[in-house]
């Protein structure tokens, strides 16, 4: 995820930013080829990883990896522990990002700036569908007692 998934979705994410303030709106999104072209290789990027993700056996971090933010996320024992729990609810997440991403290239394929914006929200919504399984799931959990 940390160097495959994470630096593509980002990508995608700040491909389309209108940002508004006091002193006016200003706004960014790909114009040249090159800029559809690097997108392009995010979201293959994306659909591919899908592919390691659900590799039997290979591990969610690596060696003596351990969380960024204990006790809000997940120790990679403890994830890897979900995974093996249940590998089919896995399986259907992945196969979530996997189609968030097919949506995405299809935006890009067709330079469809409004088509990416709307793809780049499929993306994070299937990003934070799994997170707040297999990550942070006590961040889910308090927001559902706040309600």
């Amino acid at each position: 995820m940390r160097y495959l998934i994470d630096p593509s979705a980002d990508s995608i994410w700040e491909a389309v930013v209108v940002d508004v303030t006091a002193t006016g709106t200003t706004s960014r999104e790909p114009v040249s080829d090159e800029d559809w072209l690097a997108l392009r290789r995010h979201a293959v990027i994306i659909a591919e990883a899908t592919n390691l993700l659900l590799m039997e056996g290979r591990p969610v971090a690596a060696p003596g990896a351990r969380s960024e933010w204990p006790g809000v996320d997940l120790e990679p024992e403890q994830i890897e522990a979900l995974l093996a729990a249940d590998r089919g609810a896995w399986a259907a997440f992945v196969s979530g990002l996997r189609e968030s991403a097919r949506v995405v290239l299809d935006a890009v394929d067709r330079k469809d700036v409004d088509a990416l914006l709307e793809a780049g929200d499929g993306l994070d919504l299937a990003c934070e569908n799994c997170h707040v399984v297999y990550w942070y799931p006590s961040l889910a959990d308090n927001a559902d007692s706040a309600r």
